[in-house]
Parts: C-alpha cells; sequence; structure tokens
C-alpha cells in the first residue's frame, strides 16, 4: 500500500468525490450543468458543431473556477483582487529617481566644471 504525501502540509486536500475536492467536485456539476442547458437551448438555433463549441465556452469558466489556485487565492479571490487593482482603485505609481551620489559630489562637480570652463576659456583666448 502506497501512501502520497505532499512535501507542503498547506497544499493538501481531501478528495471527497470521484478523486477531486468538494469545491472541484461542485464546479465541475455546474459546468456539466451548463453545458447540458446550453444545448437544449441552442440546439433548434443552430448546428452541432457551433452548439458544441458554445457548450465547452460556456462551461469552461466554471470548470476552470474549481481548479485555479493562484499564489494561494482561489479563482475568485482572485478575479477579486485583480478588479480592486485594476478598475476600482488603480493608482498610477510614479517612479522618481533620486541620485544620493550626485547630491553628495554636487559642490565638487560644480567647482570641477568651472576650472574646466576657464581652462577652456583661456585657452580659446
Amino acid at each position: 500500500m502506497e501512501v502520497k504525501i505532499n512535501r507542503e502540509i498547506r497544499q493538501y486536500t481531501e478528495s471527497m468525490f470521484f478523486g477531486l475536492s468538494l469545491r472541484q467536485f461542485i464546479f465541475s456539476l455546474l459546468a456539466v450543468g451548463v453545458a447540458v442547458l446550453l444545448y437544449f437551448l441552442l440546439k433548434p438555433h443552430v448546428g452541432t458543431e457551433t452548439v458544441s463549441w458554445m457548450c465547452i465556452l460556456g462551461a469552461a469558466p466554471f470548470a476552470a473556477m474549481g481548479f485555479i489556485n493562484y499564489h494561494g487565492m482561489t479563482a475568485e479571490q482572485f478575479l477579486i483582487a485583480w478588479l480592486r487593482s485594476e478598475l476600482i482603485e488603480p493608482r498610477v505609481l510614479k517612479f522618481e529617481a533620486h541620485n544620493y551620489y550626485y547630491d553628495a559630489m554636487k559642490d565638487t562637480i560644480a567647482a570641477h566644471e568651472k576650472e574646466v570652463y576657464k581652462a577652456h576659456d583661456e585657452i580659446s583666448q
């Protein structure tokens, strides 16, 4: 008998139905339900190939929501975080460079430039 143990204990998920977690199973059922509903609603109006693509496109977001996990966030948490950062509360980040070395050496550089200009003026006269 072999038991699979995750290296990181926080990544453990309990499988309940067909090797899926409860969350994955519920969203899988929702995806299948949406696909079946779209099939019966659209079949009288469009062809079989078009209906099959519509079912796939309609069910994909629900299936993805059960399985996507990004930086420890579920799909809805990630979607809410993205909407807040991009649409609801966007901030303009402005980069302003500050050269501390130039500030420290400003007087020395100015004195050197005066010497160079003075020497240049003497040569050109």
